[in-house]
């Protein structure tokens, strides 16, 4: 992607079109990027072209926001630029909605070669099932999207003959004082607002959670 498309679709975040729709006058956004108003008018088509931005044109000026695949963008610069100077925080934190799920959790754990590999790669061996969180809000869905570009503790799937099972990754984390994983598996039903939790423990039992409750989950990305 061209720089200066890549440096407009990150001003656009900064005045705020990543998380709601915003008027935006070229004629302002100039000034703000400190280029003539062709060069944006001509920016602001080729990003609504490459499907990076959606807009509309009302009175004299425009109706921006940017979408999923724009953000996708925009989560990649915040990680890579995290690694190359060093400071990419080593703990994510976010907040989840304790909810019943659909029973992939404990279908998955009892399967002898995912739980050999949990016990292998995260040093407990998971109680069957997993703890289901809805995501609480839009800066806790953007962690689980983050987390979805590092490269976490890999799962590897396999075939048995009959059917293939995917893959997934997991993250080591702590709820609570109860040491945990998030898991991020290839294939679910949910979708970005649910994450997972494995842990040795029932962490409905332990901490006499029910459906509806919150819990806040601080997930280490440093050294997994």
């Amino acid at each position: 992607m061209k720089g200066s498309l890549l440096i407009t679709l990150y001003q656009l975040a900064v005045i705020g079109a990543l998380r709601n729709p915003i008027f935006v006058k070229t004629t302002k956004l100039k000034d703000f990027m400190g280029v003539s108003q062709q060069s944006v008018s001509r920016w602001l088509i080729e990003l609504e072209k490459l499907g990076l931005i959606s807009r509309s044109v009302c009175g004299k000026g425009q109706i921006i926001r940017i979408t999923e695949k724009g953000a996708e963008v925009l989560r990649e610069l915040y990680v890579n630029l995290g690694r190359v100077f060093g400071s990419f925080p080593d703990k994510l934190k976010f907040r989840g909605i304790v909810f019943s799920g659909l029973g992939e959790g404990r279908f998955y754990t009892s399967i002898p070669h995912y739980r050999k590999q949990f016990i292998e790669k995260l040093g407990f061996d998971p109680y069957p099932g997993t703890l289901n969180l809805k995501l609480k809000g839009f800066s806790d869905i953007e962690v689980k999207k983050v987390l979805k570009l590092i490269a976490g503790i890999p799962i590897v799937g396999f075939y048995d003959g009959v059917r293939s099972y995917g893959g997934a990754k997991c993250f080591k984390a702590k709820i609570d004082g109860i040491d945990c994983a998030v898991i991020l598996v290839e294939r679910t039903h949910y979708g970005d607002d649910v994450i997972e939790i494995l842990a040795p423990v029932s962490i409905r039992d332990t901490l006499k959670l029910v459906d509806g409750s919150e819990v806040e989950v601080e997930v280490y990305v440093g050294n997994n």
